[in-house]
């Protein structure tokens, strides 16, 4: 039974019950009921609005979704799609670098500021995407003690 029914036939139950509408409980009553109905009519004309959210909602899934397959090529799918197999992912198209350190490095030529993660600095070099300087990376002379504290390098 619907929210409307029931407020129908409360209101059916109270007018059968002939409430003298000069006493106070009557009074009561009578406004507890009539506040009663206008909360079901609120209540309903949210429901429609929550309903027609829900389905706009819907749509633009929908939409997205058809926007990311014409977008996305399926080699950065990360392996999350039916059309791909783990087999046919290389260690490059893995997704899962949320766990890879990201360390900044400076170009000394250009000052520009360049991420890099364990892989990129492991390789040795890298040219600066900004001056096409190479910036090589040697960490055979470095100590603990270089990485430890602030980072910062003594003049």
């Amino acid at each position: 039974m619907k929210l409307t029914e029931k407020m129908s036939y409360l209101q059916g139950l109270l007018e059968g019950l002939d409430i003298d509408r000069n006493t106070k409980e009557g009074k009561a009553l009578l406004q507890m009921s009539e506040v009663m109905q206008e909360l079901v009519l609120y209540v309903e004309d949210l429901q429609s609005q929550v309903d027609e959210l829900t389905e706009l909602c819907d749509i633009l899934d929908e939409d997205l979704g058809a926007v990311e397959d014409d977008f996305y090529d399926d080699e950065f799918c990360g392996g999350d799609c039916d059309n791909c197999d783990e087999e046919d992912l290389d260690d490059e198209d893995s997704f899962d670098d949320e766990d890879d350190e990201l360390y900044e490095v400076t170009c000394p030529t250009c000052g520009d500021t360049i991420m890099l993660d364990e892989s990129m600095i492991e390789e040795g070099s890298i040219n600066c995407p900004n001056c096409n300087e190479l910036l090589e990376f040697d960490y055979d002379d470095l100590t603990i003690e270089d990485f430890e504290g602030d980072n910062t390098p003594e003049e």
